[in-house]
């Protein structure tokens, strides 16, 4: 069984929710290889899989939104970037099916990268698509702010409609007609708590607080606040060249050995950007959220409900960010007990559904 998997690379968030997917459907389809096809970088996947068979194979798949920093975009620089990607080069749209013929693959997830669709379409081999938006739905957010998204819309649209199959995830920023609405699909924990505290030498007892930017590098230059909150150890990806222990400040690259999902479930706060995989993994360990919004970002307000109604989740500026006034609220969130859930991931629900489009029997969904 072979699966093609096409992932945007905007950020790290598709990345991560079509790495959930690939694990759980390793784990009911033993037998599956996958192709990956991306410009994310390929550690990121090393460093996610372990026993998972998979090929690596660099593609531009995607547009997204091009962004100056994980809180400003750059629109005219968006627009440059699609003139040159819709409508889809035909040499594209043909590499990518012969790709997927010569592979054999039975099969093409997309997350959420329209040009894996339409590839799909022409090598006549059934496409799934998974999101919890799709960028035509992003680009009308813009058109009071930057007009020449309205020639895209209409061209992803047509493209994300041609899809065999079509799965939401949940928090889900519009309701369209789907096959299957999921939970939060986040990848699987790998160590625990306590075992990842060591690693990191921090006490168990000690309130540790992750600050996230979801994957964009965010060199923080003032750390001074955080350093004078001495009662809470603060590990902050992205923060340093190299990893860095200052005081009660554990600075780490933006690449580093320690996997993300796990930092999230070791901590007792999460702090960062308002982001889909930040949201997925602290709702699968229950961990407060202090988050920052992208206000300019149509994805903001959909998922900042979903955090205030499903986690404990409080809202901060980016300038309360920068300027540490952001720690005044910290001790009564890190007087909050995580939030203990049961349920299946989302990941388990997606591939027991693509399962069973491949003809292949599993369990009954809870």
């Amino acid at each position: 069984m072979k699966i093609s998997v096409v992932i945007s690379p905007h950020g790290f968030g598709h990345a991560s929710r079509a790495v959930a997917v690939i694990q759980m459907l390793h784990r009911t389809i033993s037998d599956c290889k996958f192709d990956v096809i991306t410009n994310v970088p390929e550690w990121f996947f090393k460093d996610s899989f372990r026993d998972e068979s998979f090929h690596y194979i660099p593609f531009d798949t995607d547009v997204g939104v091009v962004q100056i920093s994980p809180f400003i975009e750059d629109l005219p620089g968006t627009i440059d970037r699609l003139k040159s990607f819709l409508p889809f080069p035909n040499e594209k749209v043909f590499y990518l099916a012969r790709l997927f013929g010569e592979s054999k693959s039975d099969l093409v997830l997309c997350d959420i990268s329209p040009l894996g669709i339409a590839a799909a379409k022409l090598a006549r081999i059934p496409s799934v698509l998974v999101e919890n938006f799709t960028w035509d739905w992003i680009y009308e957010g813009y058109l009071e702010l930057e007009p020449r998204f309205a020639d895209y819309i209409p061209i992803l649209r047509e493209a994300f409609e041609m899809a065999d199959y079509h799965i939401q995830t949940e928090p889900i920023c519009e309701n369209k007609s789907s096959q299957l609405i999921s939970r939060p699909v986040s990848r699987l924990l790998r160590t625990e708590r306590n075992e990842l505290r060591q690693m990191l030498m921090v006490d168990p007892n000690q309130p540790l607080v992750l600050i996230t930017m979801g994957g964009i590098p965010h060199l923080i230059n003032h750390l001074y606040p955080l350093e004078k909150f001495s009662r809470a150890v603060f590990v902050i990806p992205g923060a340093s060249e190299q990893y860095e222990r200052r005081g009660n400040l554990i600075l780490l690259p933006h690449h580093h050995t320690y996997y993300h999902p796990d930092l999230v479930n070791a901590s007792d706060v999460v702090v960062g950007k308002l982001g889909y995989s930040t949201i997925a993994e602290a709702y699968q360990s229950g961990v407060p959220y202090v988050y920052i919004p992208r206000n300019h970002f149509r994805e903001t307000a959909p998922l900042a409900a979903f955090v205030e109604r499903e986690l404990s989740g409080i809202r901060i500026d980016e300038l309360d960010f920068i300027k540490g006034t952001w720690l005044d609220v910290l001790p009564s969130v890190l007087s909050l007990p995580k939030k203990r859930r049961e349920m299946m991931n989302g990941s388990q629900q997606i591939a027991y559904f693509i399962a069973e489009k491949l003809g292949i029997e599993v369990p009954q969904t809870p």
